[in-house]
């Protein structure tokens, strides 16, 4: 928290000093604009410590309460099936198809000094993206974020932190996954006349 002195006078007219304490200011300003391209529609996509590595393509998702793990990020860490916990409850991937997990493991992430442990449901799907972190994940750190400023606060040691997405990266994701899609469409269509 911020400590602000404030000067009042006792009997004898010596100053005295009360502390008064401000909760900090998680919000954002036109400055936080800066270095983004504006206007613009990206989903806020950031690099994350996971595990011990830096993880690029993470999807920052206030909106989802489930924590993804893809593919790509699975095999990355060279895990294994046995490095999972059951999660036998379905959920739906972006394209609307109901999608069974793999299972579900616990990872720290490292942001700053913080380590947090999150446990990433691992789903064996194609997806541009590594991980998304979402809803519980930043309740816990206390979080707030915003995709029009490319940036996500959070209170650390009596301070502002923030985590800067990557706009660049975010068009690249969505790029991917159109091509995707069209490939998969092209595929299926040829399977078709066949």
């Amino acid at each position: 928290m911020f400590v602000a002195c404030l000067s009042t006078e006792n009997s004898n007219s010596e100053p005295k000093e009360a502390r008064i304490e401000a909760p900090l200011f998680l919000g954002f300003s036109t400055d936080d604009k800066i270095g983004t391209i504006q206007p613009h529609n990206d989903a806020l996509v950031a690099t994350l410590r996971i595990e011990g590595y830096d993880v690029k393509r993470v999807l920052v998702d206030q909106r989802s309460i489930v924590k993804i793990m893809y593919p790509d990020l699975y095999k990355w860490l060279n895990l294994k099936p046995e490095d999972l916990t059951a999660y036998d409850s379905p959920i739906v991937s972006f394209e609307g198809k109901t999608v069974t997990p793999r299972g579900q493991i616990g990872l720290p992430i490292q942001i700053g000094l913080d380590v947090m442990k999150v446990d990433f449901i691992v789903v064996d799907v194609y997806s541009p993206y590594m991980a998304i972190v979402a809803r519980p994940w930043f309740h816990a750190l206390e979080a707030v974020s915003s995709t029009l400023y490319q940036k996500v606060k959070y209170p650390s040691n009596d301070q502002v932190k923030e985590i800067v997405g990557n706009q660049s990266m975010a068009r690249q994701c969505i790029v991917a996954a159109i091509l995707h899609r069209l490939n998969t469409e092209s595929s299926a269509s040829t399977e078709r006349n066949l």
